[in-house]
């Protein structure tokens, strides 16, 4: 006996995706061994396992910044928003993150980075629906997440894994964004 499809459509990753992904980015990493520095300590230049590090760490507190834009402009959404952001916030300490993001969820205008990406709109950039604005953040997560899967294969062992790991985290971010009602 078959089961007719949902009626309603799906967007975004399915959850045969996510766990299709989450093992095939872990074995990328697991694969890439290598030194933490592979361009030598000598140079005062950063090393790309630095730069991807630190791009790592400015995405995800970017991208926390935009959840709290998000919760300012929709705080019936700030229970829900905020385990997602919470997690958030740990994967930008993890890479390194000195800075620190507004503890509050609620804050009501998030600190521009500076860092010209185009990743984190400014607060008034946040869609009037609360749909739409899940769905920005969703579209935030999911391009954060194909770029470290990106990076992924050319950093070095323990960065490779750090990155897989997140960016499944990411991706089911984006499933809890567009698929889950809460």
């Amino acid at each position: 006996m078959s089961f007719p499809p949902s009626p309603r459509a799906r967007s975004g990753p399915r959850r045969r995706s996510l766990l299709a992904v989450a093992p095939a980015a872990l074995l990328v990493a697991g694969c890439s061994a290598g030194s933490e520095d592979p361009e030598g300590s000598g140079g005062s230049r950063p090393s790309a396992a630095d730069r991807a590090r630190a791009r790592a760490a400015r995405d995800s507190r970017e991208l926390a910044e935009r959840y709290d834009a998000v919760v300012a402009a929709h705080p019936k959404l700030a229970e829900r928003l905020r385990p997602l952001r919470a997690e958030v916030v740990r994967h930008a300490e993890a890479f390194g993150d000195t800075a620190k993001p507004s503890p509050a969820p609620s804050s009501s205008a998030p600190s521009s980075s500076g860092s010209g990406a185009p990743a984190v709109p400014p607060p008034a950039a946040v869609p009037a629906k609360e749909k739409d604005a899940l769905a920005g953040l969703a579209a935030a997560e999911r391009e954060i997440a194909d770029r470290r899967t990106e990076a992924l294969l050319d950093a070095p062992g323990e960065l490779a894994r750090l990155l897989a790991s997140v960016a499944a985290a990411g991706a089911a971010h984006v499933y809890l964004l567009t698929e889950a009602r809460g």
